[in-house]
């Protein structure tokens, strides 16, 4: 049985929370930790050890200079739904890195912005067995039209803390 990573508790912890204020904790704890994503406002919708769904709202702070929100708060709303359902499955004694971000910019986004990253029982399999590796974590990016205006997905590896 491999030791749960950090991230894995504490979001089993905030997963316990009543709905009302989860999402709200969740953003906060892990804003905290991760400056960049606390800074630009991510939200934190859900984060299981399979799914991560995070938004983020179109506000002036993140904001391109034709008023959507930037190309690169849109690559950091992928890193961070990749890397937290990724992070969900690391053992705790692995370090989590990106490795790669293939990201297309295909279409003009129009409002707020959400990902939702996945990950597949054989994945989490290999991540939890393997003593070091890498997975490709697929992200769909949509905005408020429901539209995909960016394609994406990271490469994620690890390795043995030393």
């Amino acid at each position: 049985m491999t030791k749960p990573s950090a991230l894995s508790i504490a979001a089993t912890k905030l997963n316990q929370l009543p709905e009302a204020i989860r999402q709200f904790a969740m953003s906060k704890a892990f804003g905290s930790k991760i400056k960049y994503a606390g800074h630009s406002g991510i939200r934190f919708e859900s984060l299981s050890n399979t799914e991560c769904v995070v938004s983020i709202k179109n506000k002036k702070k993140v904001q391109n200079h034709i008023g959507g929100v930037h190309a690169a708060a849109m690559a950091l709303l992928a890193e961070t739904a990749t890397g937290f359902v990724f992070g969900m499955n690391v053992p705790g004694d692995k370090l989590p890195l990106i490795k790669k971000m293939d990201i297309d910019y295909v279409k003009r986004s129009t409002g707020d912005m959400r990902a939702v990253a996945t990950l597949t029982d054989e994945q989490i399999q290999h991540i939890q067995s393997a003593d070091k590796g890498e997975v490709v974590v697929p992200v769909m990016i949509t905005d408020e039209a429901n539209v995909e205006p960016i394609k994406a997905s990271m490469t994620w590896a690890w390795v043995s803390k030393r």
